[in-house]
């Protein structure tokens, strides 16, 4: 009996024991137009018979905002689910506003609404309520230290033509007082080096000390080219470096330099004519392309200080009417100090990866298949780690927790 026992002691031992890893990611999401959260491998739907979009997790976490809205585009409403109370709630009554942005230090909300620029109260360190705190303004982001706004004002037309955009710098208690609102730069623009009639998507450096953002024009030309510009933060230095598309994403800093990632190109189609560009502050004179001849690509993330990822696909010149081609990207590895480039995944033929977002150390992208309205997220564990989906189903790339 002792002898029985002794073997089947040894024979589970040698057994292999099969362990699902958990994935240490927390992501907000959309599937089916309805809000979900998923934390390692627990999936919890936040929504029920509502139309939400662009949620937004707030610095500590603890928040996430959302606009509930139709698909119509006639109702967007600022909702705010609290994940330590499991509760969804609004700030205020009602809150129609499309941009929305949580402060980098504490759990306030700025949004515009019609023209006005507020900022929500804190109460039991929940959003409530808002207070005023510009009018006429039309693009604007928080500075890294949580007191002040950078705030764009559009252009004004008169019969000679479009005016100056004005950049302000804004305290967050400025409360509508003209005495508080500093001038923070004037782009002068013209119809041959840079026609822009306003300003938005302002992003700050990893150490705060410079701005890039996009002036764009007016709607029709705004879709074919836009002005990528840089300013310095004390607002005393600013070029307009180089022409691309009104895409958010397609633009971003470097991890811990002063350099600055994008996708460079004129043209509304992706069938050519979009290259990964790398430029280095303060020399702003010196952009850099790494998209080889043959290729464009279309998105774009750093994953380290001299690696960035991207979204590659063969160019398309042979295309000249009819229904737009699908452009089926792959993500490529560019090593920006040795310029040695690979390949990354290698989804199935009609599937096309896109979307790359680097959280800590793992990479995470969107899978899809030509024409569908959903898709998978992937995650790695490194450039060099095995793959696996993570998230299925959804209706577009994920809001990361970092």
């Amino acid at each position: 009996m002792k002898r029985l026992m002794l073997f089947f002691l040894c024979f589970f031992m040698i057994l292999p024991i099969t362990v699902r890893a958990e994935t240490p990611l927390t992501a907000a999401f959309i599937r089916d137009q309805q809000l979900w959260i998923k934390k390692g491998n627990q999936e919890t739907q936040l929504t029920k018979n509502r139309y939400i979009y662009a949620p937004q997790w707030s610095h500590d976490g603890r928040f996430i905002a959302y606009i509930d809205g139709d698909a119509q585009g006639n109702k967007s409403q600022l909702y705010i689910y609290d994940t330590k109370e499991n509760e969804h709630f609004q700030p205020y009554v009602t809150v129609e506003t499309s941009d929305v942005k949580w402060s980098p230090v504490n759990n306030q909300l700025a949004y515009t609404s019609q023209g006005i620029l507020n900022v929500t109260k804190l109460k039991n360190g929940r959003p409530h309520g808002f207070e005023n705190v510009s009018l006429g303004v039309s693009g604007f982001q928080w500075f890294p230290n949580g007191k002040e706004f950078i705030v764009s004002s559009q252009a004004s037309l008169h019969p000679t033509g479009w005016g100056p955009i004005s950049l302000y710098q804004i305290p967050v208690d400025a409360n509508l007082a003209k005495e508080k609102m500093k001038l923070f730069y004037t782009i002068q623009t013209n119809d041959n080096d840079l026609f822009a009639i306003d300003a938005d998507f302002f992003k700050f450096s990893f150490d705060g000390k410079w701005i890039s953002f996009l002036a764009t024009p007016t709607a029709s030309w705004s879709m074919d080219s836009n002005s990528l510009c840089v300013i310095s933060a004390t607002g005393t230095k600013f070029q307009a470096i180089d022409h691309m598309l009104g895409y958010k994403n397609w633009f971003k800093w470097a991890p811990s330099a002063n350099q600055l990632a994008y996708i460079s190109g004129e043209g509304r189609f992706f069938v050519e004519n979009k290259k990964s560009t790398i430029i280095n502050m303060p020399i702003f004179n010196q952009q850099k392309q790494y998209t080889p001849n043959g290729y464009v690509d279309l998105d774009i993330e750093w994953f380290s200080p001299d690696t960035v990822i991207v979204a590659r696909a063969k160019e398309n010149k042979e295309w000249k009417e009819g229904p737009v081609p699908t452009m089926f990207t792959t993500l490529y590895e560019i090593n920006v100090t040795t310029e040695t480039q690979k390949p990354l995944t290698f989804p199935k033929q009609h599937e096309i990866d896109e979307t790359p977002q680097v959280i800590d150390s793992y990479l995470t992208w969107f899978r899809k298949k030509e024409k569908s309205v959903h898709g998978d997220v992937w995650v790695r564990e490194g450039l060099s780690g095995k793959s696996k989906r993570w998230i299925e189903r959804i209706d577009e790339a994920p809001v990361f927790l970092k």
